[in-house]
């Protein structure tokens, strides 16, 4: 095994020698192969039943109703209780609505409130599994660790981001929709099966310490923390700013896929492949470097970045310049993701770290606000000026962000 214990011993793999955490990053693998396989089979999917571009945004848009109401109750749970019990339950019901889905469309019989009742279902679990699998990397790797190991996690996530829509794309256009789904639910499988080897319970720290507040008490200090610490504040607003006026021209895709490049399916798989590849590039800086970097530069500079891209691949009618943007606005989306959540997890104490999270994931809240808006201002003005109004908007944001608190950019 010398191979191994050499690779283990460079430094941006140093969090895989912990064996908890090698057992959560195997998960990781598939759960992200599954999320990204997601974005192309369940946007082609309700675009093929409805060929609406406002539906595009309302699929997303019933998720936001569990992650709004429940995130704040997941996060105070994610510091009061099992996380390995939240992660396990999440992935088993999520596996059950891909599987069936799947069934649904092999028999014939899916219809667009079959997309939605299930996209709500698993928008509900995952509220539950997103700051438990957060805050458990704290769990199970020591403070110094924790850069490294949101790296090596947001390298995983590209990794998927690059292949997993080529993925869908292929299974789309050789099996339909339903080869897509049944695949998502086989990777579920896998991942249930890594997380069930944790050794250890991982109890929520509030539970650990004997924490006796009420859930409502408990929510209430987490979004105080949260205001009141500059740095967790900033990534805060940086990531909200974000998801609402730039990550939702993904919602999108289909239309410039079909209608405007006119590459079908498969070429929107390679359009977000090619921001995976961008995206697994900065992953890995940050692997290797991200205890090193300027955080707060990079948090506004990369996220004005990500909001320049957008607006030139509005402005695309052609399909290997648009590949080549969506590498560029790839490279910037990280972030906007992983350089925000290593910001709140290195700033945020072990007992406020899964209700600081669960703040952070409410960022899909706003996220599906914003791919709502570009649904419906696309039906106003057009899709490429919806893209490109939404992204230039996003970069006065950092302007603001900026003027508003200068010293964000010294977040270390």
């Amino acid at each position: 095994m010398w191979p191994f214990d050499a690779l283990l011993r460079l430094r941006g793999l140093a969090a895989l020698r912990y064996s908890d955490y090698r057992l959560l990053w195997f998960g990781h693998v598939f759960t992200s192969m599954a999320f990204w396989m997601d974005q192309v089979s369940r946007g082609w999917l309700i675009y093929e039943l409805t060929d609406s571009t406002v539906q595009l945004g309302l699929v997303r848009g019933v998720q936001a109703i569990p992650i709004l109401l429940l995130s704040p109750i997941a996060g105070s749970a994610a510091d009061r209780y099992s996380r390995k019990t939240q992660i396990l339950v999440a992935q088993i019901i999520d596996g059950a609505m891909f599987a069936l889905l799947a069934i649904l469309i092999l028999l014939g019989q899916i219809q667009p409130w079959h997309v939605y009742v299930t996209a709500f279902a698993m928008a509900c679990v995952q509220t539950f599994q997103q700051p438990a699998r957060a805050a458990i990397i704290g769990d199970v790797v020591p403070r110094e660790g924790i850069t490294n190991a949101i790296g090596l996690n947001s390298i995983i996530f590209n990794v998927a981001r690059s292949t997993g829509p080529a993925l869908a794309g292929v299974l789309i256009v050789a099996f339909g929709t339903g080869g897509a789904f049944a695949t998502q639910a086989i990777f579920y499988i896998l991942a249930t099966y890594w997380t069930l080897r944790l050794r250890t319970a991982t109890i929520g720290a509030a539970s650990r310490h004997g924490h006796g507040d009420s859930f409502a008490k408990s929510i209430v200090e987490g979004w105080k923390f949260s205001w009141r610490n500059l740095e967790v504040r900033t990534a805060l607003l940086v990531v909200m700013f974000a998801s609402l006026f730039i990550v939702p021209f993904t919602t999108l895709l289909p239309v410039f896929a079909r209608d405007i490049l006119d590459v079908g399916a498969s070429g929107q798989g390679f359009l977000l492949t090619a921001m995976g590849i961008g995206a697994l590039g900065t992953a890995l800086i940050i692997a290797t470097f991200g205890d090193r970097m300027p955080r707060g530069l990079f948090m506004l500079g990369g996220v004005a970045l990500y909001g320049l891209g957008v607006v030139a691949f509005a402005a695309s009618s052609w399909f290997h310049l648009s590949m080549v943007l969506m590498v560029v606005v790839g490279f910037a989306n990280v972030c906007s993701h992983a350089l925000v959540q290593t910001v709140i997890q290195t700033y945020s104490p072990a007992e406020f770290r899964g209700r600081a999270t669960a703040v952070f994931h409410m960022s899909q809240v706003v996220m599906t606000a914003g791919s709502m808006a570009i649904g419906s201002l696309a039906a106003l003005c057009g899709t490429e000026w919806a893209v490109a109004l939404m992204g230039a908007a996003g970069v006065l944001a950092m302007l603001g962000i900026h003027v508003a608190l200068p010293q964000a950019w010294r977040i270390r």
